[in-house]
């Protein structure tokens, strides 16, 4: 751009600055401005602190100008903008707009990390419903698979282990108020879902222990000792397992598989080097 033309952009810049001041926003209307000034716009109000008012003039530039070359970069920075207002469906709707329309650009990468990002950003506690989780599992399984090499690929890894480790300590929290009150079967079932489900993540070991407890109560015996076995089988230094080898030999029993029941398939897997 020349001296002239960036004075030019400038003084534009300073008009409609002027003109949405709260005394008189309405006398200067955005359609008498061109897509570089009103962009402009949006990124100094991202700068000042005020997202939401920023994702409205970017959304303003492509109404206004939508054949711009700037149009397509203003509906990502919405999508931005509105994430850091903590808008999650807003910045989710114009992600999905900019993937829409420009899959394939240099941004779809960004634009589909920020889509993910609008559902992993509200999974704030285990007691809340987990649907959001297994939303921001699927969206984050997408940048993994289509975007491989972006540089968005490792954090959506990293937030796709977490996002998974919290759907098991859902589970392990469901199972651990059925133990408490006696509610022996139902324990056992939650606790299976954490063993087979979701046994790469940091809850397996104290699932197992709770099995070995739940089976216990319940006078399977063959159940509790292979659970132990498991335990023991592939972490033999953790604290779970010291405490169920405790009630294991309380009752006389040693951790090692025992009957046909679907932990015994479990042992054999790993026995075989497979992960449980």
């Amino acid at each position: 751009m020349t001296s002239t033309g960036r004075i030019a952009a400038t003084a534009a810049l300073l008009g409609l600055l002027a003109g949405c001041g709260a005394a008189t926003r309405e006398e200067a209307p955005l359609d008498t401005f061109d897509a570089a000034t009103i962009f402009q716009r949006g990124e100094f109000e991202l700068e000042a602190g005020d997202e939401e008012e920023a994702a409205r003039y970017f959304g303003e530039v492509e109404r206004l100008y939508p054949y711009s070359e700037l149009a397509q970069r203003a509906l990502i920075m919405q999508a931005f903008a509105y994430h850091q207002a903590d808008a999650y469906e807003l910045s989710r709707a114009s992600a999905q707009r900019y993937l829409d329309f420009f899959r394939g650009s240099e941004d779809s990468a960004y634009a589909q990390y920020l889509l993910a990002l609008s559902y992993y950003d509200q999974i704030d506690d285990v007691g809340r419903d987990q649907g959001l989780t297994f939303q921001a599992l699927q969206a984050l399984r997408e940048v993994i698979e289509l975007y491989p090499d972006s540089e968005y690929a490792r954090s959506a890894v990293l937030k796709f282990d977490l996002a998974f480790d919290h759907l098991a300590a859902k589970e392990m929290e469901i199972g651990r108020y059925y133990l408490a009150r006696g509610y022996f079967p139902a324990a056992v079932n939650r606790f299976r879902v954490v063993v087979e489900d979701f046994q790469t993540t940091t809850h397996t070991p104290e699932a197992l222990l709770r099995l070995v407890e739940a089976y216990l109560s319940l006078g399977l015996l063959e159940e509790a000792q292979t659970a132990g076995a498991i335990l023991g089988y592939n972490y033999r230094s953790s604290p779970f397992y010291q405490d169920a080898f405790a009630l294991l030999r309380g009752r006389g029993l040693a951790p090692e598989a025992a009957g046909e029941s679907w932990l015994r398939t479990v042992y054999r897997r790993v026995v075989r080097g497979d992960q449980i």
